[in-house]
């Protein structure tokens, strides 16, 4: 088999799973109970926060554990409602973001927030410009993704951040796909909340990450115990934690490596591919996306039968995000771009990560474009 849907999830590295056993069998202990066993856990907890933090250029106070990123970013949305709830509460975002964001402002407009939905580019970017003129007054939160899911666009965070700091604005980043692959600093960016997930980075399903700056509200998630200062009660995924908390320091230690390998690996993907049918569209901005991910639509063909003939070859690669699919419909990122309905529908997503090589792109292109051929001679 070949995966090459790393933006769906990602592989758990090795050193990852050998650090997460132990607490999984011999190191079983509550991280919350006061004994050796349970202190020793917990150890092990605030290690792996303290690796989490740095990694991003934070505190480890300023961070909490969550079940995964679409936790983490319905928190935050939902925090910012109910700490306003006696004002009128006005949210802008984008029209690309994840499902986890989106939904859940669907949500909150139900109950009296005003939420700004922003268009993007041709290329997928938010506009500067655009996050500026939808201010208003009662603007409490912006939430823009750092880099798409289905394209791998990379939005001017640092930028927006900038502006929202001097305006005493809230900023939100869902950093899920970015975490582990560019270089992630809140400080840099200037963010409120970042959130993120480990199995994007070859940590392991069900943990996730959120920052938030001292100072700021944030109310109890889950209501119980003390665990994750308060906020989130319930005994930890320690094993879970500890891997993500190695799995983010293994991943920047070869960043830049990986980042230029998984490169010229899209580039002689879609090199390959234009190569034999030259009229498939990239979608997004080539020059400034993640460096795995790559969108590309083939007229005259569905992307649902595209991945299900590579599926029969042993490739695996997706239609659009994991989250998404199976509704039937098409991707709202590829329409926000401009794409048709049946150019949207006519789309696979190729995302490589730290365990793909060379040998499979030479196996993947060749794959695509007979899985084309056969496609467009049936009709």
């Amino acid at each position: 088999m070949i995966y090459a849907d790393n933006a769906a999830t990602s592989r758990l590295s090795d050193g990852a799973l050998e650090k997460m056993l132990p607490f999984l069998r011999e190191q079983y202990g509550n991280a919350s109970s006061q004994h050796s066993f349970g202190t020793k856990v917990k150890r092990a907890v605030e290690t792996a926060r303290k690796q989490i933090a740095t990694s991003i250029g934070a505190e480890p106070s300023q961070i909490t554990f969550t079940s995964g990123g679409s936790e983490a970013n319905t928190w935050v949305l939902r925090s910012v409602s109910e700490v306003y709830r006696d004002e009128v509460v006005h949210i802008i975002t984008s029209s690309i973001e994840h499902p986890s964001v989106l939904n859940t402002c669907h949500a909150l407009e139900r109950s009296g927030v005003e939420v700004t939905y922003l268009p993007v580019s041709d290329k997928g970017h938010v506009s500067v410009n655009d996050v500026v003129s939808t201010i208003r007054p009662t603007t409490k939160l912006v939430s823009i993704m750092l880099a798409n899911n289905e394209i791998g666009t990379i939005q001017p965070i640092a930028e927006i951040g900038d502006i929202l700091h001097e305006k005493n604005i809230l900023f939100h980043t869902d950093a899920v796909q970015a975490l582990g692959h560019i270089p992630v600093n809140v400080n840099d960016l200037q963010v409120d909340f970042l959130t993120a997930s480990a199995h994007k980075f070859n940590g392991a399903k069900g943990t996730g990450i959120l920052y938030k700056r001292s100072g700021l509200k944030l109310p109890p998630l889950i209501f119980g115990g003390e665990q994750e200062h308060g906020l989130r009660a319930g005994t930890e995924n320690v094993a879970g934690i500890v891997a993500a908390g190695h799995a983010i320091e293994e991943s920047i230690a070869t960043m830049g490596e990986t980042a230029k390998r998984l490169t010229m690996m899209v580039d002689d993907t879609v090199g390959g591919i234009l190569s034999k049918i030259p009229d498939v569209i990239v979608n997004g901005n080539a020059e400034n996306r993640l460096p795995g991910i790559v969108n590309l639509s083939f007229e005259g063909a569905s992307g649902e039968s595209l991945m299900h003939l590579l599926d029969l070859k042993g490739i695996c690669v997706s239609t659009s995000s994991a989250c998404n699919s199976g509704n039937g419909k098409p991707s709202h990122v590829l329409l926000a771009l401009g794409l048709t309905e049946k150019q949207a529908k006519s789309t696979i997503r190729i995302s490589y990560g730290r365990y793909n090589t060379m040998d499979d792109v030479n196996a993947i292109v060749p794959a695509i474009c007979d899985a084309y051929a056969k496609i467009i001679e049936n009709g």
